[in-house]
C-alpha cells in the first residue's frame, strides 16, 4: 500500500513538474534550455513502451523463423519489365 501511494505522489509530482515547464516555455520570455529540456524529455518517456513483453511471449506472436521467411519473401525484388524489349546504347 505504501509503495503504491509514493509511487502516485512521485508521478503527481513530476507530472506538475513537468506542466510547470511547459507552461513556462510557452509563456515566459526568459523561459531556457532547462525548461526545454524537461518539456522534450517527458514528451519523450510518454512515447516509451512500458507495457511490452518480449515478442516471443506475446500472445499470437510469430517465431523467428517465420519472420524470417516472411521478411525474405517481402524483400525480393522483381525486375521491371522493359517496354521495347532492347537492351540501351553502349
Amino acid at each position: 500500500m505504501a509503495g503504491r501511494i509514493v509511487r502516485r505522489g512521485a508521478v503527481l509530482g513530476l507530472g506538475v513538474v513537468w506542466w510547470w515547464a511547459v507552461l513556462r516555455l510557452a509563456t515566459a520570455p526568459d523561459a531556457g534550455a532547462l525548461e526545454g529540456a524537461v518539456v522534450a524529455g517527458g514528451w519523450g518517456l510518454s512515447l516509451l513502451p512500458v507495457h511490452c513483453v518480449p515478442g516471443g511471449r506475446a500472445a499470437g506472436s510469430l517465431g523467428a523463423v517465420v519472420w524470417r521467411a516472411v521478411w525474405g519473401a517481402a524483400t525480393r525484388a522483381s525486375p521491371h519489365p522493359r517496354s521495347d524489349a532492347g537492351s540501351g546504347p553502349s
